[in-house]
């Protein structure tokens, strides 16, 4: 080819190029915009000087990056824990797409930073600050990162979920009573569709409206013309917008209906809340109030929280009936999608990596978690009216013992050489032979002798068992009595499983009592009285925080057992079918009807008042109040002022 030849092709070829680039560019500019994947290019008024700096180096700008993060550890080795936050938002101002400064900034801030605080309150600021970096900044700028994915399931279930901050107990009850005004309070499950399934699916009708809700608010009007009037009315009345405010009013006011206490509260209602009322009861908004909440609870979670309900409700369904109060679902979310937004990605040379590793960690201590404390009972009325914090308490959820199961292989299969079967001991076959050996002992405490035969059955002749435990316990499994004997006290120095043990063995003590075993009940209730004391003689102990918000370190239950078996109480027999809970009310010890009373006047009263009159037996007559209720109820305001304190905002008096 001559020369001339090769220049004519040559300037074809960069002709041809910058024809394409001009085509490209636009499309590829345009595409990051879109999707938010530029670097910053401007300083704003806020920024320290070191953005301005950063962002005039141009092509320099990793290099200096990497300087400010080498200052940034140093800070932060130095206990400089402020400044190094300070410098490590220039870093995710220049260089939004490094997912390990998020994850810096986030441990900082829910880890380093709250523990400087002294009370709970400070703390969990603190805590939050770091999970709402981030769910609703690191996570959207890097949305298919793992780590960011798998540090923020962390924060989640240990920082907040877990038992060794001082303060975890605020944090926990924190948590539901800011999701019981996000999604409102799950529904107790029917007494004759008790079965897994049917409860995952209560579960899923719970959350359909809100997935099915209109997008936008001319959707809502559309869908009920009624809407734009109670828009309208609760702007100019109320001074409410539909965001996360109007979901907290609705929550608080709903809380009182049925309440013996609604009258006595309303009367403190000011001008506003006045108006919220009268809206509620306005007959002609009746069909527009459900909608518009649904659409608003939408809204919220996606624009406020960056979560689906339509991803929620397929968790729900996969992984069984997820109570969005509890910190296990929420850890289980970002930890599943993180998983799911990388599977493009995984292969035989990243299978080993520790994030992958570790993120199937996260679901599994997720479902671990919603097991051993998914089932809450929270009082959000009282949380509300600030007399105290509301009794919160995590029971077990059995139905998730199934879950835990479903999942192991599939976490299995990612878990390339760590989970290898020629290997003598795999971490995850571990985890799930302790998580049985608990579920056993938990089902058998609590009088289901069926269900721990069956797991027990499954234990023993489960074929991913490890080595060592096939050696050290083929040959001595025994019957089921002689299991659970064996294994007494054995793990329970463990906060899970001694909270577990103890709350299941009340639950089967107040369970005989639907068939009037006084014997029965009088043994499993010293059962849980033995764990709960040897449990805190062992573990429980004062620290900094703890100081006048009776927070505790490792304290994952009341350390008043008289507290907790009551509460424990209230919760069983509010989940009871009328009869049942007459008959157990009818054969417990007034210091435990003392629990109850109060709630059972707010369920069942008012319909029994009205039954009455077609010859109806009276509340009075079926749950006699017990003696000395007024100074119970100063009692328990004491205790929960002594636990908390007195500083939550009451209803809106506006």
């Amino acid at each position: 080819m001559s020369s001339v030849k090769v220049k004519v092709f040559a300037a074809t070829l960069v002709l041809l190029s910058l024809l394409g680039s001009g085509v490209l560019v636009p499309m590829v500019a345009a595409s990051a915009g879109r999707h938010k994947l530029s670097h910053t290019e401007r300083a704003e008024d806020s920024d320290p000087p070191e953005v301005a700096l950063g962002i005039a180096m141009g092509a320099f700008r990793g290099l200096f990056v990497n300087i400010l993060w080498m200052r940034a550890n140093d800070m932060k080795e130095a206990g400089m824990f402020h400044e190094a936050i300070e410098l490590a938002k220039t870093i995710t101002r220049l260089q939004p797409r490094f997912p390990r400064v998020w994850a810096f900034h986030a441990w900082n801030l829910a880890y380093n930073v709250s523990v400087e605080t002294q009370t709970p309150e400070e703390r969990f600021q603190w805590v939050m600050a770091g999970v709402r970096l981030l769910r609703d900044q690191g996570i959207p700028a890097n949305p298919n990162d793992l780590l960011l994915h798998k540090e923020l399931a962390w924060i989640i279930l240990h920082k907040i979920g877990g038992f060794t901050d001082d303060a975890n107990r605020y944090y926990k009850r924190e948590w539901a009573a800011e999701w019981t005004v996000v999604v409102g309070t799950p529904p107790t499950p029917e007494p004759d569709k008790r079965q897994r399934d049917q409860v995952i699916e209560q579960y899923v009708r719970w959350l359909t409206p809100i997935e099915q809700a209109p997008g936008t608010i001319s959707g809502v009007v559309k869908k009920v013309p009624a809407a734009a009037g109670l828009i309208e009315a609760l702007r100019t009345r109320a001074d409410i917008e539909p965001d996360i405010e109007l979901l907290r009013r609705w929550t608080q006011h709903k809380a009182l209906e049925g309440s013996p206490r609604r009258g006595l509260i309303e009367k403190s209602f000011g001008p506003k809340n006045k108006a919220f009322a009268e809206l509620l009861a306005d007959p002609k908004y009746a069909e527009a109030w459900p909608v518009l909440i649904a659409h608003t609870r939408k809204r919220v979670l996606i624009d406020e929280y960056h979560m689906h309900p339509i991803q929620m409700i397929r968790y729900t369904r996969k992984y069984g009936p997820l109570d969005w109060r509890h910190t296990g679902s929420h850890g289980l979310y970002w930890a599943v999608q993180g998983i799911e937004r990388t599977q493009t990605r995984f292969d035989e040379y990243n299978r080993k990596n520790f994030d992958f590793v570790n993120t199937d960690r996260m679901v599994m201590q997720a479902i671990q978690s919603l097991y051993r404390s998914g089932d809450l009972y929270f009082n959000y009325l009282d949380y509300t009216l600030g007399k105290d914090r509301g009794y919160f308490q995590g029971m077990p959820n059995p139905y998730f013992v199934q879950s835990y199961g479903d999942i192991y292989e599939d976490v299995v299969t990612r878990g390339g050489l760590y989970e290898d079967p020629s290997r003598p001991r795999r971490n995850y076959a571990v985890g799930y032979e302790n998580f049985l050996e608990d579920a056993i002992a938990f089902f058998y405490r609590r009088g289901e002798r069926a269900r721990a035969e069956k797991w027990y059955k499954k234990l023993r002749t489960w074929k991913g068992m490890n080595v060592h435990k096939e050696l050290t316990r083929s040959k001595t499994w025994g019957t089921l009595d002689e299991f659970v004997k064996a294994n007494l006290y054995d793990r329970y120095t463990s906060p899970s499983v001694a909270s577990a043990q103890v709350i299941a063995s009340l639950q089967g003590a107040y369970q005989a009592l639907v068939n009037g075993d006084t014997r029965l009940f009088e043994g499993q209730f010293k059962f849980a009285r033995d764990v709960h004391s040897y449990y805190f003689k062992n573990q429980g102990r004062d620290v900094v925080a703890s100081e006048g918000a009776g927070g505790q370190r490792m304290e994952a239950m009341d350390r008043d057992f008289r507290h907790l078996a009551g509460g424990v109480f209230a919760a069983t027999i509010d989940r009871l079918p009328f009869d049942e809970a007459a008959l157990v009310y009818s054969y417990a010890p007034e210091t435990l009807q003392k629990y109850a009373y109060d709630m059972l006047r707010e369920k069942f009263k008012p319909a029994m008042d009205e039954a009455v009159k077609d010859g109806g037996k009276p509340f009075e007559d079926v749950f006699p109040e017990p003696e000395g209720m007024d100074e119970f109820r100063a009692f328990l305001q004491e205790k929960e002022h002594r636990m908390h304190g007195s500083d939550v905002d009451s209803i809106n008096r506006k």
